[in-house]
């Protein structure tokens, strides 16, 4: 690799690094006080999670060659402890080995959505262990693996066979995580008393600020150096983000006359979960509408996800699952081949074969993330309690499984001296139901009420 190549793509891992903290401040502001410490070890411990189980095997079942030239999954021996990274060959292996980590974790990160205050800490950790080996790692190889006939090697079928377009992970990363957010929602059923108002909207933006940055990373990095690619795909992705934002206040403001700041920040991610797979295949102007439409997309689904009383608490399936969808379809449809990709979609004049190709990566990823997140959570249950109790969640999780606080308030007596109030402001059954926004009521209705 040349030097600027090498310089563009530690950047580009620095970025993507910096998701971890930002998905755990977006989520965390996003649920009740209570939870909030619960929710940031889920994020961070995605990472350590991933980076033993990469480093071990997941490297080779990932980008490895094909087991039996299947296209179905790496051989993990051929990365077993990371061994290739020690050879300064100008392959650059400890740089992508590094940037895969990262991909990896972050996709485990996502799916905590689905366990939001509700999961034990420690089934959390063999859970996203296993979930890496055996849902995560066989899609990357489908998607990420590519063919080298000079060296010999076999990759996955989807990229390789299929011929679908996928840019930087919206069916391996983004689709994967939010069908099995989805999946592990419907077996740790909902929390008791209902979801929490988000309690630090702030802090929500400002992790939503900080997952935009690593973005650029995330998508930039994938163009695999300093080129103009690189340079495309940051600019696409910027697009997005701000179509995201203006397309999720648009419809805010058409279903319920407001637009919000917590919409503001989910549109921010799902203009940019949008773009991503076809950040290097559309136009300028089909990156905004990419982030307007996916938003919109994203909006419909939590608003489906809430008729039927789907515990995903921080609507990882609606913003990712979803919005995952929308781009990678955008490809098929917005592609222009003026863009690095080269690829003419269906309403430019481009081959209508295009549309079972990305139909069917679809198809694949949903069935296989949903299915087997579902398969691993419910045999994890048979097994042990993967549910914290009643009595824990009804004290909080931050208190009652790690003994911590999200906030040190205190109050100070006439003495001087410091104490913990008597009732934390955690978040407890009773704490959600205080909380709930209290009816609406007309002028007519209280006029009425007055009268009687």
């Amino acid at each position: 690799m040349q030097a600027a190549d090498i310089a563009w793509i530690l950047t580009a891992i620095a970025l993507v690094a910096i998701m971890f903290p930002g998905l755990a401040f977006l989520y965390g502001g996003m649920l009740g006080s209570g939870q909030v410490l619960n929710m940031f070890m889920m994020v961070m411990s995605s990472l350590a999670v991933a980076t033993v189980v990469y480093v071990a095997v997941g490297h080779g079942l990932v980008v490895g060659d094909s087991v039996g030239g299947l296209g179905l999954i790496g051989n993990p021996g051929e990365w077993l402890f990371f061994g290739n990274a020690m050879a300064d060959d100008g392959s650059g292996a400890a740089l992508w080995g590094a940037f895969n980590i990262l991909f990896a974790g972050i996709s485990l990160a996502l799916v905590a959505s689905g366990a939001a205050g509700r999961m034990k800490f420690w089934a959390w950790l063999i859970f996203g262990a296993v979930w890496i080996l055996v849902v995560y790692a066989p899609l990357a190889h489908w998607v990420f693996a590519f063919d080298d006939p000079d060296a010999g090697t076999v990759g996955g079928w989807l990229a390789n066979r299929i011929g679908f377009h996928d840019f930087a992970g919206g069916t391996a990363i983004h689709m994967n995580a939010g069908a099995a957010g989805l999946a592990l929602a419907l077996v740790l059923g909902p929390r008791r008393g209902g979801p929490a108002r988000p309690h630090n909207l702030p802090l929500t933006l400002f992790g939503a600020g900080m997952l935009m940055v690593g973005w650029l990373g995330f998508n930039g990095g994938t163009a695999g150096g300093a080129n103009f690619t690189a340079t495309y795909v940051v600019l696409t992705s910027l697009l997005a983000a701000g179509g995201g934002m203006l397309g999720f206040a648009v419809v805010e403001k058409l279903r319920n006359g407001r637009s919000t700041l917590l919409g503001l920040a989910t549109g921010v991610i799902a203009g940019l979960v949008g773009i991503t797979p076809a950040a290097d295949a559309v136009n300028p102007f089909g990156a905004v509408a990419v982030g307007i439409l996916a938003a919109a997309a994203a909006a419909w689904a939590i608003t489906w996800k809430n008729r039927h009383g789907i515990d995903d608490s921080l609507d990882v399936f609606a913003v990712h699952g979803i919005a995952g969808i929308a781009g990678v379809l955008f490809v098929t449809f917005l592609g222009d081949d003026r863009a690095p990709a080269g690829i003419r979609g269906v309403l430019l004049g481009g081959e209508v074969s295009q549309i079972w190709r990305e139909a069917l990566a679809i198809l694949v990823t949903l069935t296989w993330s949903f299915g087997v997140t579902w398969l691993l959570a419910k045999a994890m249950s048979l097994v042990i309690d993967i549910r914290i109790s009643r009595e824990e969640e009804d004290a909080g999780i931050d208190r009652a499984v790690h003994s911590e606080y999200g906030y040190d308030l205190r109050m100070t007596s006439a003495f001087g001296l410091s104490t913990r109030p008597a009732e934390d402001p955690a978040d407890t059954v009773s704490d959600r139901r205080a909380a709930a926004p209290a009816p609406v009521v007309t002028t007519a209705q209280a006029d009425l009420k007055e009268q009687k």
